[in-house]
């Protein structure tokens, strides 16, 4: 007589096998999910009090440093957003002299260009133009990826879209900007390289961005990469002045020091391998050494698919999921990105068939923006390095196969 497996045995198989998440269970969850979030979206809007939520928050919280830099330009002392001093005094123009949150101002000048036109409008009209403006890029390389009622869905109703908004973030943008490089990469290389390039705007993302252009022998984006890189530069530094650019360099030791070595924002907030060392409690050079750790593997996995065979879908997803193990400065909001690798895996599983593993850690990753930060406030525990990694895993795996 056969022995029944146990259930931690049965667990494993389902979990393995993925059969968990059927077809129905896969349309079913992301539809409950976004009910959920506009039912929450709506109470948090209208039950606050003019720029407050309930809870005494700034509605929107980080776009409040973009509406008072963008405030600050457009007065002629663009400089001046990188005197965390001087930018919270802006920031009280909204807030009130005596509220006690300060959202810094950490972005290069070149992104000033961009939210300039914000500090014309109202505060929290300035925050709807910004995300309603930006949700369209996000939305198009999703529907590009994988289009479909159901997928459209699921990534309408993914976690991290709602942790964007919710913080009034730029993550629409990042996304649209780097799935757009990748998607038409081999199709229009030029446009691709430029697209990548603009994503300058956030340096601690584009670590990986050159490494893996040179890799698969991309050139010609390299190049517009190169080229957009220093023209956005160039532009920003004829409109707002050079002074802007040494004023932000300048800021960037006390955004190392304050923001990712002390935390400031608080370390449950901050997803990387170098915060999940200090919210265990060690110290700054055990932290960066797991930071070093993490970013060199993320990279040699990155070069290695880059440098195969794999298709141009395994080859994005590698490259974006490997992102946020590379820097020591990247939050919960941030986690946005996870839509394109999620989507690019999906796809592929979709059109071959799903490899063991697969779809619960899809499912798991999709998951992570809602889960790890309330986590890590409870427990020492950051589950978002820890997730990407088996993201990454999985991509490589299925991208380093033999055919």
């Amino acid at each position: 007589m056969t022995a029944r497996p146990s259930p931690l045995r049965r667990l494993h198989r389902a979990l393995a096998s993925g059969d968990w998440l059927t077809p129905a269970r896969a349309r079913a969850y992301p539809a409950i999910f976004l009910v959920l979030w506009l039912v929450l979206g709506v109470a948090w809007i209208t039950t606050g009090d003019g720029v407050f939520d309930r809870t005494g928050k700034v509605i929107g919280t980080d776009f409040l440093n973009v509406w008072a830099a963008a405030d600050m330009a457009l007065e002629g002392r663009a400089a001046e957003a990188y005197d965390w001093a001087a930018h919270a005094r802006a920031e009280q123009r909204v807030v009130g002299a005596d509220h006690p949150d300060y959202y810094g101002w950490h972005y290069p000048p070149l992104f000033l260009l961009a939210v300039l036109p914000l500090g014309l409008l109202p505060y929290l009209w300035a925050l709807a133009v910004y995300l309603a403006a930006t949700a369209p890029a996000y939305a198009t390389v999703l529907r590009a990826i994988l289009p479909g009622r159901a997928a459209l869905l699921a990534a309408a109703a993914f976690p991290g879209v709602w942790v964007n908004i919710g913080h009034g973030q730029n993550g629409f943008l990042t996304t649209g900007l780097l799935g757009g490089g990748l998607l038409l990469l081999d199709r229009r290389p030029l446009l691709a390289g430029t697209l990548l390039g603009l994503l300058a705007y956030k340096p601690q993302f584009g670590l990986l961005i050159p490494i893996a252009l040179a890799a698969g022998g991309h050139w010609r984006a390299f190049s517009a990469a190169t080229a957009a890189v220093i023209a956005a530069s160039g532009l920003s530094a004829a409109v707002f002045g050079l002074d802007t650019w040494s004023a932000f360099f300048a800021s960037l030791e006390l955004t190392r020091t304050h923001v990712i070595e002390q935390g400031a924002t608080g370390w449950a907030k901050i997803q990387t391998a170098f915060s999940t060392v200090r919210l265990l409690g060690g110290g700054i050079g055990a932290a960066y050494a797991a930071q070093a750790i993490a970013t060199v593997a993320a990279a040699a996995a990155v070069v290695a698919v880059w440098r195969s065979r794999a298709p141009a879908r395994l080859r994005a997803a590698a490259l974006v999921a490997a992102i946020p193990l590379t820097s020591p400065y990247l939050m919960d909001y941030d986690l946005v990105i996870l839509a394109l690798p999620i989507a690019l895996l999906a796809a592929e599983g979709r059109e071959t068939g799903f490899l063991a593993w697969e779809k619960t850690v899809l499912a798991a990753a999709w998951l992570l923006p809602l889960l790890s930060r309330p986590l890590a406030t409870m427990v020492p525990l950051q589950l978002a390095p820890m997730v990407v990694a088996m993201l990454l895993a999985v991509i490589v795996r299925r991208a380093l196969r033999p055919a």
